[in-house]
């Protein structure tokens, strides 16, 4: 718990995707978190804060294929701090969220097909059919594309598993 950042919000522009000469992928992205609050006349007023957000591997499939402009995206993961010499020689820093877990929220009328995805580091499997498998030690979810069932699949996983047990 010493570093960790979770938030909830919105992609603020298109993923750019790299593909690294190693093999891994990289995925780069802004993030809008807003807050509400009354001021003192009693008018509610929206605060934005903007994030940058990093993803590897199979985390930067899923953001490929899944996270676009606008779309509800919840992220955990901990904060990292660099600096580098830009083309003017000033020396730039900043500051990232290496996401660890990322879940694609949003309601069903949104454009994408997919409501909810949790991504852990364990494996990651498109399937023939355009559904995204995801598994780990303790439970296998499986998230067909268009139409979901009412819920989070986290929870339609887990009962599967226990009437699976």
């Amino acid at each position: 718990m010493r570093n960790k950042v979770q938030l909830i919000g919105n992609v603020g522009n298109e993923p750019k995707i790299t593909n690294l000469e190693n093999g891994n992928k990289l995925a780069r992205f802004s993030m809008a978190t807003n807050e509400y609050y009354r001021n003192a006349q009693g008018e509610k007023v929206q605060s934005t804060q903007w994030h940058y957000v990093v993803a590897w591997d199979k985390k930067a499939d899923i953001i490929e294929q899944y996270a676009h402009k606008g779309k509800e995206i919840a992220i955990e993961g901990k904060l990292i701090s660099r600096s580098y010499t830009n083309e003017m020689g000033v020396k730039c820093y900043v500051t990232e969220i290496v996401a660890s877990e990322i879940l694609l929220l949003g309601s069903r009328n949104e454009d994408s097909s997919v409501n909810e995805i949790p991504v852990k580091p364990e494996a990651v499997d498109t399937q023939e059919n355009g559904s995204v498998a995801t598994s780990s030690k303790e439970e296998t979810t499986t998230v067909q594309k268009g139409n979901t069932s009412k819920g989070s699949t986290r929870k339609n996983a887990s009962k599967s598993n226990q009437k699976a047990a």
